[in-house]
């Protein structure tokens, strides 16, 4: 079986054809090439932002890394279960040099859920938002534990030892 030759006319029409087979390859991994000189893409994607968690007291802290947001950019939500946050981010990107204009926008998305302890309070969960730092403080109602004993352990009484030989035999 022979394969026909395809005749380039410009080496960069060569180049492109390899590019869009590479994309082709690629796609199926999802991964997105870095450089993509021929395609221009706008990125849509899921982020995860840095969360951290401190107990301090009688209350949850919760910090999230948040670059580049605004404040109207999330949206919190507290119940006693669970403290969602989620959002959007959009970044554009332009640089202009000697004969030409690159422009890129980053565009994602993210959801957190975090479960909180029992005994979270969220009717008095304040929230508080800069330099792209969110803190969110969830009161925890302490809760007394309830007082334990020791129980001693007893011989059996002279019934149930009866009872045992019998059962025994």
């Amino acid at each position: 079986m022979r394969r026909e030759l395809v005749p380039y006319r410009t080496p960069f029409a060569l180049m492109r054809r390899l590019t869009d087979e590479m994309d082709r390859i690629f796609e199926d991994f999802e991964i997105r090439r870095p450089f993509a000189f021929f395609k221009p893409e706008v990125v849509a994607a899921e982020w995860a932002p840095i969360v951290e968690l401190l107990e301090k007291e009688d209350r949850l802290v919760v910090r999230a890394e948040l670059p580049g947001l605004k404040k109207e950019d999330v949206k919190i939500e507290v119940t006693a279960e669970y403290l969602t946050l989620q959002g959007e981010r959009r970044q554009e990107k332009e640089e202009k040099e000697k004969g030409y204009i690159r422009t890129e926008r980053f565009y994602g998305t993210f959801f957190r859920q975090i479960p909180l302890p029992e005994g979270a309070n969220p009717e008095v969960a304040r929230a508080t938002f800069k330099d792209g730092v969110l803190e969110i403080e969830v009161p925890i109602l302490v809760k007394k534990p309830e007082a334990g004993r020791r129980l001693p352990i007893e011989e059996p009484k002279e019934k149930e030892k009866e009872k045992e030989l019998v059962a025994a035999r």
